[in-house]
């Protein structure tokens, strides 16, 4: 085994550290009788070194140090370090501080008893080199590969996703603090890049408006005092930009972050009208919020709201096994930003599992995963069946139960004809795209719908005839089939295992806080999700090997007394 080491903190970190050849698969005979006589019925650290052997080896994490330069720490224990930090919700002081005086983690870690560990910053450091490429992903892959060799996990089987919020760490801003908050930065930035170009363009107002954080409670005045302060924001903006990019500035200065930062959100909020001026966009005017941001400190926080939730942030989707002969384990982790739809990563999520080669038999998910088109291609692709509900039919009629829905209308699809109730047929179908999806749209001749007489309750139109849109045959028939089957209470009982993703989501924002990043940035929160899950299977791992019982659902005593009443 590799090993890196390194004593000397934060100052000698910022070296280059190199491979020095140090061996912990054997526990110091001292570490193991001493962890044993303090914690004799073991700890989640110590029961899953017993079971995995060495988690993470030095040779995996190669690729992100260099060959040469000063010997550090080995990013093999900074990697079980960083999960069982996470497993504990430890901030890097008091994680650095448990390998310096917890014995199980010593035990876990394979060290000597006067081992004293590490300084904390290499924890940052080692999270930093996680960032680059898909490191955090490929460690996730190699627990997944130790707990497969132990048997705890294997491919096939059930599966099931869901998703959750997850707040950034930045303030949100109000449309008005964000512009002035985003010239604010780039003027600071500025100032320390280039002091003496920025230093005539000043005007006595900047130091009272720009001079400290833009924080804005509420604008006397109204809606027209708030357009009022947002245009004077605009018309200082538009100074700097257009400074910035006048001939013979140096193009490092377009360039800075906060610049660019600035430069987006004036494209994103004014407009130049019919006279040539700049103009505060009107809420309804705006771009998608995918392309928005909400504060200039992390650009990769978005706005989003979901069944009454707002939130600015990201979106995290985990996905874990639920077999009853072996642990839960979360298998896969996508973090997006928060305007992604749920169902843009089914496909991403059955690609990932096949090629790590865990791709389920049964995939359960929520409506938001499932359409007739994800159910044939992850049949077809991957042999995975997927389970959950198919969105019903929203038509007028279906939904009041009167007149004819779709499933009334008979479909011959050699003769592409539909044939309606009362025995008429359409002509030949039209393409229609609706939401991203081809649809076939069936047309009912006009002369036969105006002469019949369940015209009312068949179609709302005064003049038009009755048309219907349907998918194309194959993604028409599951639809139907799944439609179906999702009434039945065999289907249901099925789908329940589905509610457990649930417990997961909610046991890692309890006990790893999920629900806010620690961080900015798409990437760096994905290491932080992707840690968070580790945590969470190390932590089943520990309760499978010691026969922890589960806990049981908590209901409140007055729902307890309304079930008693009733039965």
């Amino acid at each position: 085994m590799l090993q890196w080491r390194q004593r000397g903190g934060a100052k000698a970190e910022a070296g280059l550290m190199s491979l020095q050849p140090r061996d912990y698969q054997r526990i110091p005979a001292r570490t193991v009788r001493t962890a044993w006589a303090a914690c004799p019925k073991g700890t989640p650290a110590m029961l899953v070194r017993d079971r995995l052997d060495v988690l993470f080896e030095d040779e995996e994490f190669a690729d992100l140090y260099p060959s040469d330069g000063r010997p550090g720490f080995s990013p093999g224990q900074l990697a079980l370090v960083s999960v069982l930090q996470f497993a504990e919700d430890l901030s890097d002081r008091a994680a650095a501080q448990a390998v310096r005086t917890r014995i199980d983690w010593k035990y876990a870690l394979g060290l000597e008893l006067e081992d004293t560990g590490f300084d904390y910053s290499l924890l940052c450091d080692f999270r930093a080199r996680l960032v680059e490429g898909d490191a955090a992903d490929r460690m996730l892959q190699v627990m997944l590969t130790r707990l497969t060799e132990a048997g705890l996990l294997k491919s096939g089987g059930r599966q099931r996703t869901d998703a959750t919020y997850v707040l950034a760490a930045v303030r949100r801003l109000s449309r008005l603090e964000l512009a002035g908050e985003s010239l604010r930065a780039a003027l600071e930035e500025l100032a320390v890049i280039a002091p003496e170009w920025l230093q005539p363009l000043i005007e006595p107002e900047w130091d009272k408006r720009y001079g400290r954080k833009i924080e804005i409670r509420k604008v006397p005045g109204g809606q027209d005092a708030v357009i009022a302060r947002a245009e004077v924001f605009g018309r200082d903006g538009q100074k700097v930009l257009a400074a910035l990019w006048a001939c013979g500035v140096p193009g490092r200065l377009r360039t800075l972050p906060q610049v660019e930062v600035l430069r987006q959100v004036w494209v994103h909020h004014y407009y130049w009208d019919e006279e040539g001026q700049l103009r505060w966009r009107d809420g309804h005017a705006l771009p998608p919020a995918s392309l928005r941001f909400d504060s200039p400190y992390d650009t990769d926080a978005h706005y989003c709201t979901k069944n009454g939730t707002e939130w600015s942030g990201y979106r995290v989707h985990y996905t874990e096994t639920c077999e009853e002969q072996r642990p839960e384990i979360v298998v896969h982790v996508a973090t997006t930003i928060a305007p992604v739809q749920d169902g843009q990563l089914t496909e991403q999520i059955h690609d990932d599992l096949a090629q790590a080669a865990l791709a389920p038999a049964e995939h359960v998910v929520d409506a938001a995963y499932i359409t007739p088109a994800h159910v044939q291609r992850a049949q077809q692709v991957h042999g995975i069946t997927m389970l959950g509900p198919i969105v019903a039919d929203h038509s007028r009629q279906a939904k009041s139960g009167e007149g004819f829905g779709k499933s009334a209308f008979a479909i011959d699809w050699d003769l592409r004809q539909a044939t309606c109730p009362r025995g008429k047929t359409s002509s030949q179908p039209g393409t229609l795209r609706i939401n991203g999806h081809e649809y076939l749209q069936f047309r009912f001749a006009k002369a036969d719908c105006l002469a019949c007489p369940d015209r009312h309750p068949c179609t709302a139109s005064a003049t038009r005839p009755r048309s219907i849109a349907l998918l194309p045959q194959p993604l028409h028939e599951i639809q139907v089939r799944n439609r179906l089957d999702q009434q039945t209470e065999e289907w249901q009982r099925r789908y329940a295992v589905r509610a457990g993703i649930e417990a997961t989501l909610s046991q890692t924002v309890r006990s790893n806080g999920l629900r806010r990043t620690r961080y900015r940035g798409l990437a760096k929160t994905h290491v932080q999700h992707v840690l968070t899950a580790m945590a969470c299977n190390l932590t089943r791992t520990a309760d499978w090997i010691a026969e922890t019982p589960r806990g049981r659902t908590r209901s409140s005593r007055f729902h307890t007394l309304c079930t008693a009443a009733a039965g």
